[in-house]
């Protein structure tokens, strides 16, 4: 007997391995899967301009990452600097050490996409803020009236990212949507917002992962939620790494993944005495395994 639906995925003809340089842009999902690309000591950069959530935020994090931030770009409201384009982490009181952590993620960003072999791109939502007729990727608690609340269309997310990857055939482009919730559209809203997003992945035509099927099917009971039930628990997130690795990572690379990652492990361990003989002795292992992995893994310091 079968008591669930079960999400069949082929593997990937394209795989990714410790020689790429992978780049995360999107949602709060990207951070959650960037974390465990960390856990695991690929090379990837995650989110430089925080987390974004729509596709033509993302898009133009891309476009306009060739280019200077522009003074205008940044807003003061509420006795804070913030950037439209950047995630609320960016804001501040001094307007130029604002612009300059905006400047250095653009440098960032723009620097990893053009190194990046793999660029996973998870989308959110296709409901939109504009202010002044363009989109803003976060609106900061600025007052309502000055935006224009929006759902895109299919054709709109198609024509804004098939040139993008099409400018870059060399990079492996994944796409995904986020199984998480925007229950403050309303949970309608968010369904129309979910299917808009599916269905322009669809027409893009790269690799796509089901991490949003994977969860509303797979893992569709609520045991499987964090405490505000929207977001997936740590499980949830650990079995959708999981299947994504399955899909994407030969058995050679997962035996890479497991050494790496026990370094990780053991690299988080806390004493409870840090001055004992055994925690010395933890710690010259530890260090004596790290010199020897980093000799194939020089990025792993």
């Amino acid at each position: 007997m079968k008591l669930y639906t079960s999400i069949d995925i082929a593997p990937s003809e394209k795989k990714i391995d410790y020689d790429d340089k992978i780049l995360l842009l999107g949602s709060c999902f990207a951070d959650n899967i960037g974390a465990k690309f960390g856990e695991h000591y690929f090379q990837a950069t995650i989110n430089p301009y925080g987390t974004l959530y729509n596709p033509a935020s993302i898009a133009r994090s891309i476009t306009d990452s060739q280019y200077p931030i522009p003074n205008s770009q940044i807003i003061h409201h509420n006795g804070l600097w913030h950037s439209m384009m950047h995630h609320g982490a960016f804001s501040g009181v001094d307007k130029m050490e604002v612009m300059a952590r905006c400047e250095q993620s653009r440098e960032q960003q723009q620097c990893a996409l053009r190194e990046a072999t793999t660029v996973i791109v998870t989308f959110g939502t296709a409901w939109v803020y504009e202010m002044d007729g363009q989109v803003v990727a976060n609106c900061h608690k600025l007052p309502a009236n000055r935006f224009t609340r929006r759902c895109l269309a299919v054709d709109e997310i198609v024509e804004m990212w098939q040139p993008i990857v099409a400018s870059m055939p060399d990079k492996h482009w994944i796409f995904t949507v986020s199984p998480i919730r925007h229950v403050k559209d309303g949970l309608h809203a968010n369904q129309v917002s979910k299917a808009i997003l599916l269905q322009a992945v669809d027409e893009v035509g790269q690799s796509y992962f089901p991490s949003y099927e994977i969860m509303m099917d797979e893992l569709r009971d609520y045991r499987f939620y964090a405490e505000d039930m929207v977001h997936p628990s740590q499980v949830a997130v650990d079995y959708i790494w999981q299947r994504f690795v399955d899909t994407y990572m030969t058995e050679d690379t997962q035996g890479e993944m497991r050494t790496l990652h026990q370094l990780w492990l053991d690299r988080q361990h806390r004493f409870l005495h840090p001055d004992s003989e055994e925690a010395m002795r933890f710690r010259q292992h530890i260090e004596k395994r790290t010199m020897a992995l980093e000799a194939i893994y020089p990025w792993i310091q």
